[in-house]
């Protein structure tokens, strides 16, 4: 019988937790035998109890790690702290293989098969193990909440008695998961809102939100893999140009542009943030990664030229409950789709394309090409 072990999160400020009262009945379902970690799910409203009721066995961290064939976690634990665990268990996570590759290094030491959940391929079969896409849409949300919270003015067209309140003005740069559940969201809360993207097929997707789509054709950089390539200098200055004469009517603006291994790159400079009105906020989803707006800082309010510019440095942790419920799911979705009867477990073929896309160590050594590349 295969063991599955879920661990409580050590990394500061996660509040996720990698399995849900819901994929621990499903495991269960698959002949496999659970173990949570005591307190695992407590930061995100999943008591013991729950776990305990949906079929899992609740004891301490060596209790749950004794034994296990896979482990799962929302971030990659320490290596340090994976004692006791079956011989050539896997460990399927957010691993943040670029930012913490000594980590990777010490994994292949253990004999542990890494999986890096957050290197899952952007193919159709795949979709809904995609911890990056099921998280970002939470974090494009959570984005415009937290805006509008901070914003002091009303989102929506209001017409009252004593005159008619104009809606606020949003500007989404980046339309990816999180840039269209931004749209989407600053929509429903009543603003007008405009989106850019390097990517002019995008213009369709910006459109169909009922949103204004904000892009010079001559920015086009085609994607690799779902995401959009760094911009050339060239091009940087003219979406530089294009943004500046945007950004100084926006009230609210959100910047959502990620490259994997890259530090995030910069959007809005000082001299842009100086056109905007007082009272206006600025969210930068990618502050954690460096920022896209100068001057960001990770989980502050900083206010320049009367701006306030905010961001996260992990968002969905703001969501924990819906955060962990979409991320189990991503997992459970991966691991039962290679479940074999057979083999009382699952099992990653060598040729197969997810497996060749999240595999980082095997056999001892770190195996992935975009590691090694």
């Amino acid at each position: 019988m295969t063991k599955i072990a879920v661990l409580k999160e050590s990394a500061k400020g996660e509040t996720r937790v990698a399995a849900s009262p819901e994929t621990v009945k499903k495991y269960v379902s698959l002949g496999a035998e659970v173990a949570v970690e005591k307190g695992a799910g407590e930061a995100a409203s999943v008591s013991d109890a729950d776990f305990k009721e949906a079929g899992a066995s609740i004891g301490a961290k060596a209790a749950a790690l004794k034994g296990a064939d896979i482990i799962l976690g929302v971030q990659g634990p320490d290596p340090k702290a994976l004692k006791g665990m079956a011989k050539g268990a896997w460990l399927v996570a957010g691993l943040d293989p670029f930012g913490q590759r000594a980590r990777v290094d010490e994994y292949a030491k253990l004999g542990v098969k890494a999986l890096a959940m957050e290197f899952m391929p952007r193919i159709t079969r795949a979709q809904s193990m995609d911890i990056l896409s099921s998280q970002s849409n939470l974090a494009g949300y959570k984005a415009v909440i937290d805006a509008a919270s901070t914003f002091g003015r009303a989102f929506p067209m209001m017409m009252t008695a004593a005159g008619r309140i104009d809606a606020a003005r949003c500007f989404v740069m980046g339309v990816g998961v999180a840039g269209l559940q931004a749209i989407a969201t600053a929509r429903r809360l009543g603003a007008q809102v405009s989106a850019t993207d390097v990517r002019p097929e995008t213009a369709e997707q910006i459109e169909s939100l009922g949103a204004k789509p904000i892009f010079d054709d001559d920015l086009a950089s085609d994607g690799e893999g779902g995401y959009a390539k760094e911009l050339t200098k060239e091009q940087q200055a003219k979406q530089a140009e294009l943004v500046s004469g945007h950004i100084a009517k926006q009230d609210i603006v959100i910047t959502t542009a990620l490259i994997p291994g890259r530090p995030a790159p910069r959007l809005i400079s000082d001299a842009q943030i100086k056109t905007m009105k007082p009272g206006s906020v600025i969210f930068d989803l990618a502050v954690a990664q460096g920022g896209n707006v100068e001057g960001s800082e990770p989980d502050k309010v900083v206010e320049k030229h009367g701006v306030k510019i905010m961001g996260h440095s992990n968002t969905p942790t703001h969501l924990a409950a819906d955060a962990s419920a979409l991320f189990a799911r991503n997992l459970y979705n991966f691991l039962s789709a290679y479940w074999d009867k057979e083999a009382d477990g699952p099992v990653l073929p060598d040729d197969d394309e997810v497996t060749i896309g999240i595999r980082l160590t095997k056999d001892g050594k770190v195996v992935n090409e975009r590691l090694l590349g």
